[in-house]
């Protein structure tokens, strides 16, 4: 098992690798996916989020060994990417890694957040409280990450978690972060179709894109214009995989 471990961690070396050897046995279930799973371990003064990726198949195994880095590899070194820069997500602990010529399995540990929220709600409930305020910080949450140059391909409802702040601001924390393109410079077009996985609901696009606008120095409607179309692009393209897939299974019956 290979294993790196992040500097501010490693008095609890042995802990942590207990839980991730022992992963079948120990823990608390927290995710239970279909391709992938999530436990918390409680180490009293911490919480370990410790995620284990599905096991590859064959190609991916062989890939994963000698010509990209595996999910937890990226997910832990996204991370710490994402710390140095100052933006929000679960403080990265360590990664996993067990290998026998090829890929076997892997685990990402970071540290457990329990939110308030995630973007999920504010697409589900619209009478949430401050939905309007939340919608515009996370908006320049996202425009903070482009600034970096970072492209979060997994822009998705469930992969922002978000915590009120006592001072009545909210903070945000990306989640799932295997899927990242990393640009010296992003372009108005790059930028707001990243937002196009997150919802096709009018009025959240338009909050979005007027706020997007301002931060940019850009015109809402060219903003909105880019939005409207990414998201619906991404829902066309969702609802054909899903056709798909009720087709495939249909003939293989």
């Amino acid at each position: 098992m290979y294993e790196v471990y992040h500097h501010n961690f490693l008095s609890k070396k042995a802990e942590i690798k207990d839980a991730v050897e022992n992963y079948e046995t120990k823990g608390t279930l927290f995710v239970d996916g279909k391709r992938n799973k999530i436990k918390t371990f409680d180490l009293g003064d911490v919480i370990l989020n410790v995620k284990s990726f599905k096991i590859p198949n064959l190609v991916n195994k062989i890939v994963y060994a000698f010509f990209r880095p595996s999910k937890a590899r990226r997910s832990y070194e996204f991370a710490n990417i994402l710390i140095e820069k100052e933006i929000g997500t679960p403080v990265p602990i360590a990664y996993f890694e067990n290998f026998k010529g090829v890929l076997l399995d892997s685990y990402y540990v970071c540290e457990q957040i329990y939110p308030d929220l995630t973007f999920r709600e504010l697409t589900n409930d619209f009478d949430y409280p401050e939905h309007e305020k939340i919608l515009r910080q996370f908006t320049k949450f996202t425009f903070n990450l482009h600034q970096n140059g970072i492209e979060f391909l997994d822009h998705t409802p469930g992969n922002t978690l978000i915590k009120k702040n006592p001072s009545g601001s909210y903070s945000f924390y990306l989640v799932d972060l295997n899927r990242m393109k990393f640009h010296k410079e992003m372009n108005l077009n790059e930028r707001i179709l990243n937002f196009s996985k997150l919802t096709p609901n009018r009025k959240i696009v338009e909050v979005m894109s007027d706020e997007y606008a301002k931060l940019y120095g850009a015109s809402y409607n060219d903003v909105l214009k880019i939005m409207i179309a990414g998201t619906e692009s991404f829902r066309d393209k969702f609802h054909r995989k899903k056709r798909i897939k009720k087709a495939l299974k249909f003939w293989k019956k």
